[in-house]
């Protein structure tokens, strides 16, 4: 399974963004996945998570009332609508598949396969 994560920017407080991360592989639509953000000096942290269906996402309390995750399974793709931007949720975006299919996991060391990542800055 690989992973491209796209779509972040730099914005201001309040705007939104839309990440996608594409899939490639047959079994892509079978795999959960996950989305993460890295800022410099911090832990990697857990956003969002969703189920192979589409259904039962996971949600991070700190961005649970903001951020919508999806997926398109006849496109390979999952997505993360991010609304009402903080400068505080700069960082690098990532999103992941675990090694098995039928999984998701809120723990970034149950997943195996990464996107490159792609930057969100967000400005005051």
């Amino acid at each position: 399974v690989q992973l491209q994560a796209s779509g972040g920017g730099s914005v201001q407080a309040g705007d939104s963004l839309s990440l996608s991360c594409i899939g490639s592989g047959r079994w892509f639509s079978s795999y959960g996945v996950g989305w993460f953000r890295q800022a410099p000096g911090k832990d990697r942290e857990f956003l969002a998570a969703i189920k192979w269906s589409g259904d039962s996402p996971l949600y991070a309390d700190s961005v649970k009332d903001r951020f919508t995750i999806s997926r398109d399974n006849a496109k390979n793709a999952v997505f993360l609508q991010m609304n009402s931007l903080k400068p505080e949720d700069t960082a690098v975006y990532y999103c992941a598949a675990p090694e098995t299919t039928n999984t998701y996991y809120t723990s970034w060391r149950w997943y195996r396969y990464w996107g490159q990542g792609t930057q969100v800055t967000v400005s005051s």
